[in-house]
């Protein structure tokens, strides 16, 4: 039988055969990257079963035709019709059996991986009898389904573990990590790195060596570690690891993701009972995880962010962007300097202007720092960190600015500053040049109002640190042009940024229901609640950091000016609260000043709880106890009440640019999916009596936005 029969016709894969190996490239027909389908597991199994005919085959290579992409893990579409734990059980061994069918091929399949191995990818490449990497920053292996709520459902929980050790192992399965090529390499999970050029023709050497019989392979460095291997090869030592293992996973998720102790016990399961009994516990324990509502709000998220790629950010139509090839920024602080360096990691020239020359100075240094952290850690190399820095200028003048495609003013919060920057900058970039403001409350109406080409100015809110956090919330006015839109949207794609785009106001979207939630956790302080009780109620809630905590971080000043304006725009619903006046007041600044609520030591590293704090607020040092699901309850609604009236006002555009824009931006917990899927999980009607119970109880600023009100009466929900 020969390769060219047509009954190896496939939507999935191409085979051709050179010197007695089988080349199988996978490259799905119009589709970003490949994915892991029942289909293309049925296809794969069908076209193994013909080689292993094709008597004159007796290896085969395995690689993708996708440019930066090996296999990205299975196809999540299939979740859509997962209806009960078993059938999700059920598609788990389907991939058990490929996975079994791939290792126990006559003819050994060499992995070529190229860019993304990811999931169900790399659960594919451990099957393979043997694994080659290419060197490149685009190639990244690991098992991300816990990010997803699952565990690793093709048999990644058993063959992770003998490939690269059980600390390694858990390393990835627990956290969804990848790791790059040489990281691979070193821990065992690939045999060979080689640069793209010529991972095929090695794949194809090492594919004749393993057909002749001689397994020619190159030396590889030891994968697993002495002490390592020492305690996985005794059940005590073992023990130790896992239980370890648990201990530290609780910690992170504070048992709110079940995930990764599923995953430990499907792990478990292998090494103590062998690996058929692993599969049975991993297969049963995907089955149950996929139908958790922790699984079903991130999935939701993946869909959401992946729908959110594909929004112009305008309705109309075919509306092209303008492309960006050099960007002036105006302002060189901590949000400027953070804007230039992840403009200049995706090959933007950046003009970076401030007014005095030691300031222009700090900010190149702050660009190059950012830089030099991604050299550090190997995700660049030398030659690319000296491209990406030599793309940034700094100047105290307009030079350079002329020629600029987009300018985003980065200075201090204050109207006039920002009408006066913006009246400077129109007079010397081009026409045609869009001008965004990262501003996080003053509406962009009021800034525009300085502009001679309004249609052209919007907002483009970062959030900090800019290299870390992953949401842009671009704001336009009623007089911004769709042109202008869709550029900001689609520059920060670039930028590798979640764009929501949103209406002008006060305080925007995220600004505004973030200080919702924070003004509650100043009453909350202001009826004496103790400030590490209020912090760890609302970690506990998911929030990453506690409302005090945060505001530390952010700046005292900063949060204080912030609810100034929020309280002129919204009045009594949204007046500061007195523990939050008093201790800006004081002059305190958190963080950045060595001293806020907490103590921070030389390097901003935090302390314990400033006594002394207590003595500026309302109850002094006499603290009392609200219990934690309270100051929960109160501190969300809050939030979540705003956020309805976001949607309502026509702030928001959507409810999924809401959850998307709290959960990037606000740090709101991904396993609750959202304030608006909060919502629906709590019901719509709880969610409004409880409001209207708070609000008897502490006044106006509980009020049941209109939307929730008739929400509850008709009985909608946000999602269908």
């Amino acid at each position: 039988m020969t390769l060219a029969d047509a009954s190896l016709v496939s939507d999935a894969f191409r085979v051709e055969t050179r010197d007695n190996v089988a080349i199988i490239t996978f490259d799905l027909p119009d589709k970003p990257v490949n994915t892991i389908s029942r289909t293309v597991g049925d296809e794969l199994i069908a076209l193994l079963d013909h080689i292993e005919r094709a008597t004159l085959v007796h290896a085969a290579v395995l690689l993708s035709g996708k440019r930066d992409s090996f296999i990205a893990g299975a196809d999540i579409e299939q979740f859509r019709v997962l209806h009960t734990a078993r059938d999700a059980e059920r598609l788990s061994r389907d991939g058990q059996m490929l996975m079994d069918r791939i290792e126990r091929s006559r003819v050994p399949v060499i992995a070529a991986i190229h860019g993304a191995c990811l999931g169900g990818g790399l659960e594919a490449a451990l099957a393979c009898a043997y694994r080659i990497a290419t060197d490149h920053p685009s190639t990244a292996l690991g098992l991300p389904e816990v990010q997803l709520g699952l565990i690793p459902g093709a048999g990644g929980t058993q063959r992770l573990p003998q490939r690269v050790g059980l600390r390694n192992a858990l390393d990835m399965i627990l956290t969804g990590k990848s790791v790059r090529a040489k990281k691979a390499l070193s821990i065992g999970l690939v045999d060979e790195l080689v640069h793209p050029a010529i991972l095929l023709d090695v794949a194809l050497d090492r594919a004749r060596a393993f057909a002749s019989g001689t397994s020619a392979r190159p030396r590889r460095r030891r994968p697993h570690k002495a002490a390592d291997l020492a305690l996985e090869r005794n059940p005590l030592g073992r023990r130790l690891v896992f239980r370890q293992a648990r201990e530290q996973t609780l910690r992170k998720t504070r048992g709110h993701y079940p995930a990764p102790l599923a995953a430990l016990t499907a792990v478990a399961a292998g090494y103590a009972e062998g690996r058929a009994k692993g599969l049975a516990v991993e297969a049963f324990s995907f089955g149950e995880m996929a139908m958790t509502d922790v699984s079903t709000q991130l999935v939701f998220l993946f869909f959401a962010t992946s729908a959110l790629k594909k929004d112009s950010g305008v309705d109309t139509p075919n509306v092209a962007p303008l492309p960006v090839h050099k960007l002036g920024v105006l302002g060189a602080g901590f949000m400027g300097a953070g804007i230039a360096a992840v403009a200049a990691m995706q090959h933007t020239a950046v003009r970076l202007k401030d007014a005095a020359p030691e300031r222009v100075g700090k900010g190149l240094r702050a660009v190059y720092d950012v830089l030099r952290e991604r050299l550090r850690k190997r995700r660049i190399t030398r030659q690319q960190f000296a491209d990406e820095f030599a793309l940034v200028g700094g100047t105290t003048e307009y030079t350079g600015f002329g020629n600029a495609d987009l300018v985003i003013e980065a200075v201090f919060e204050d109207l006039e500053l920002k009408q006066r920057v913006l009246r400077e900058a129109e007079a010397v970039i081009p026409s045609d040049a869009i001008y965004a403001s990262n501003t996080s409350t003053i509406p962009i109406t009021r800034i525009a109002e300085a502009s001679r080409r309004p249609e052209q100015v919007l907002g483009m809110h970062f959030f900090s640190p800019v290299p870390k956090m992953p949401l842009l919330e671009v704001i336009t006015t009623p007089r911004t042009s769709d042109v202008a839109t869709v550029t900001a949207v689609a520059y920060g794609k670039t930028l590798g940024k979640h764009v929501i785009v949103v209406n002008d106001g006060p305080g925007f979207y995220t600004t505004r229901t973030l200080a919702a939630f924070m003004n509650e956790a100043g009453y909350l302080l202001d009826q004496g609640v103790s400030i590490e009780a209020l912090d760890r109620a609302l970690v506990e809630f998911g929030f990453p950091v506690g409302p005090v905590t945060l505001l530390d971080e952010v700046g005292i000043d900063v949060g204080a000016k912030v609810g100034h304006v929020l309280y002129e725009a919204f009045g009594e619903r949204l007046t500061p609260a007195q523990s939050l006046e008093r201790v800006a007041a004081s002059g305190r600044l958190g963080r950045k000043g060595g001293k806020g609520f907490y103590r921070y030591d030389a390097h901003g590293k935090k302390g314990p709880v400033d006594e002394t704090v207590y003595e500026i607020l309302p109850t002094g040092a006499q603290r009392r106890v609200i219990p934690a699901e309270e100051m929960e309850t109160r501190t969300v609604l809050a939030m979540v009440n705003e956020a309805a009236r976001c949607l309502g006002e026509g702030v928001l555009r959507s409810a999924r640019d809401g959850d998307l824009g709290a959960v990037f931006g606000i740090g709101f917990p991904p396993f609750r999916g959202g304030p608006f899927r909060y919502v629906d999980t709590l019901g719509v009607g709880a969610a409004a009596r409880q409001l209207r119970e708070l609000n008897a109880k502490f006044g106006a600023r509980f009020e049941p936005a209109p939307l929730l009100a008739r929400m509850a009466k008709t009985g909608e929900r946000f999602y269908p």
